[in-house]
């Protein structure tokens, strides 16, 4: 892994290790979990709130994936 890509990888790091990160997805969770079937008003409502939580799960969904992508570039240069 170059530097350049170990300093990427390192900053994600940092940022998903503080405390605003983490607020930050509990606010997402608490979003996600206040979507009621019932709150859905119209069509165009519920189009609004298909994109509002697809966004939300890309982002909650993030550290993971960069903690992924990181051990696979990890993996294949160990092999």
């Amino acid at each position: 892994m170059s530097p350049e890509d170990e300093k990427y990888y390192e900053n994600y790091f940092d940022t998903f290790a503080t405390e605003g990160w983490k607020q930050f997805v509990e606010e997402i969770e608490s979003i996600l979990n206040g979507h009621r079937i019932e709150d859905i008003r119209d069509e165009q409502n519920l189009a609004y709130i298909k994109g509002e939580r697809a966004a939300l799960m890309r982002v909650r969904r993030f550290a993971g994936s960069i903690r992924n992508n990181y051990d696979l570039i990890l993996e294949r240069q160990n092999a």
